[in-house]
């Protein structure tokens, strides 16, 4: 078996109880016959067509050829280096798959104009794939477009450069087959989030050099066990203790040794938040290091699960821990199946977003008005080169250190605080250390993500899970904006319309924020921090 787990305290009683009853009611062998009705009749009509990812593995071995013949043609033209342009499900697979293979993959999922910029780079030998189920993702289009002027730009046809995974019948696979690009399409019938062992996970990964036929090997050797009704099913055991302690405890711990699958815990934050975070109920996944403040904390509403590179049937599982040892594609298998497990012990569609629409609107309207330079509601103050401001009736004082106190003040018992970060995330890393300090400030659960690619993952739950959240974001004010060939507005305008966007919709949902704009983040990242200990 290519995947095994162990649990202690609530985690082993959840099982105990609750995966009998998930085997009674057959639901493993429903969600393998692909039977929308496991979730309710609300849930029915979306769950009928989002199902198709239990048959990836074989729908995706023919790719496997394709890709590989793809890239052995790259290489022999000098092209080696491959660039992902994708967000949320699109990037968040294919990143986890190259950084676990070994292998260079360079994942744009950002507008921040500094990380477009440096993606530009090497043009002779890069590839662009270009990855979006509708194609129309404002994020993805624009950097398509920046590629498209910069390979002109350098004497090199874009046609033999950049490479589309979409959905048919998309209107990017129109455009991409009348631009003479390569196209790759993917099943309509599996969201993004559940895409992992499709196209979009396989394509970018497997140009990049990552061996995607053993990844769906690994997979396979899970699959049959996975649709079985047993107690021994690791996908009802997981999803038992994912949607079934008692009482709930609905904030996940997902807690990675690094040894072996490396940055599967971003890929499983999305598939939880988005599947779950709706209808003022959810499971928040918080990604920590072996030595995050929670584990120490004692919280009765974290879920700890640990993603170990190997287990000794003797060893102690922690108490009201569970523990899961596996291959890449086993895990990718097993944890969707489990999070759709938790959908139906939640009494929720696992397979909707409803509400990550919003913060798209509310971008969208920003670029469509007045191209000003600022596109966010103007500063309260500022100090030390960070400009205050706050949306969601918070208030913020005069000094940074007020405000940050007002916005945890807001942190409920139960509650927990989200870091935004919208910078250069290949180099703002410094800004990482505040989960840290903000967790230990206020012994709760404390999130991190950049944007906007957190916008297509725990956007999701912040706006549909439960209200207990507080919003802390940190906005880079680029001195040296990119324009968007083609459109009215440029990635520096773009990534602020998306900050904006997001908390005035998180305002509308009754959540505070606070937002942080400066023009040097590694300075403002110890400033912060100072005001956090003071």
């Amino acid at each position: 078996m290519t995947v095994s787990i162990a649990a202690s305290g609530d985690a082993a009683r959840a099982i105990d109880t609750v995966v009998p009853r998930l085997v009674t009611d057959l639901v493993a062998s429903g969600i393998t016959a692909q039977d929308a009705a496991l979730w309710g009749p609300a849930a029915e009509a979306e769950a009928a067509n989002r199902l198709g990812w239990v048959e990836a593995v074989s729908v995706s071995r023919p790719l496997v050829l394709e890709v590989v013949a793809l890239r052995d043609q790259l290489h022999e033209q000098g092209v080696d280096r491959v660039v992902l342009a994708g967000m949320g499900g699109s990037s968040l697979a294919p990143e986890v798959i190259t950084r676990t293979a070994g292998v260079p993959l360079v994942v744009l999922d950002s507008t921040d104009p500094a990380q477009v910029r440096a993606a530009l780079s090497d043009l002779d030998r890069t590839v662009l794939v270009v990855s979006s189920k509708s194609g129309s993702t404002v994020e993805t289009d624009s950097q398509r477009r920046v590629f498209e002027q910069a390979f002109q730009d350098a004497g090199i046809d874009p046609a033999g450069r950049i490479v589309v995974v979409t959905d048919p019948g998309s209107a990017l696979e129109s455009a991409a087959h009348q631009a003479g690009y390569r196209v790759f399409t993917a099943d309509p019938t599996v969201g993004g989030r559940y895409s992992a062992l499709t196209a979009f996970g396989l394509v970018p990964a497997g140009l990049a050099g990552a061996d995607i036929a053993e990844l769906l090997d690994e997979a396979d050797a899970i699959s049959v066990l996975l649709a079985v009704d047993t107690d021994e099913n690791p996908g009802l055991v997981l999803g038992a203790v994912l949607g079934g302690t008692a009482p709930l405890r609905d904030k996940i711990g997902i807690v990675a040794d690094g040894t072996h699958i490396l940055g599967f815990g971003d890929w499983v934050e999305q598939l939880i938040a988005e599947s779950t975070g709706k209808d003022g109920r959810g499971l928040l996944p918080v990604v920590l290091d072996v030595d995050a403040p929670e584990l120490s904390a004692d919280l009765p509403d974290l879920q700890v699960v640990r993603l170990v590179g190997s287990r000794d049937d003797e060893r102690h599982v922690a108490d009201g821990e569970l523990e899961i040892t596996g291959t890449l594609g086993g895990q990718f298998l097993v944890w969707e199946y489990a999070v759709a497990v938790a959908g139906r012990l939640l009494g929720i569609n696992p397979f909707d977003q409803p509400d990550v629409e919003a913060a798209k609107v509310a971008a969208r309207a920003l670029l469509d008005g007045p191209a000003t330079d600022e596109v966010a509601s103007g500063p309260v103050f500022e100090e030390h080169g960070i400009a205050v401001s706050a949306t969601g009736g918070l208030d913020v004082g005069t000094t940074l250190t007020q405000a940050v106190s007002g916005l945890l003040a807001g942190v409920d018992a139960d509650g927990y605080v989200a870091v935004q970060a919208y910078v250069d995330r290949s180099a703002s890393t410094e800004l990482e250390a505040l989960r840290g300090l903000l967790a230990e400030r206020t012994g709760r659960p404390v999130t991190f993500g950049y944007g906007p690619r957190f916008l297509h993952s725990t956007g999701q739950y912040h706006k549909g899970g439960p209200a207990n959240g507080v919003f802390l974001q940190i906005v880079s004010d680029e001195q040296e904006d990119l324009a968007v060939p083609g459109r009215p507005f440029t990635f520096g305008r773009l990534i602020r319309a998306q900050a904006a966007g997001d908390a005035s919709v998180l305002a509308q949902h009754g959540r505070p924020v606070l937002t942080l704009s400066t023009r040097d983040v590694p300075a403002a990242a110890a400033v912060i921090a100072a005001a956090l200990t003071t």
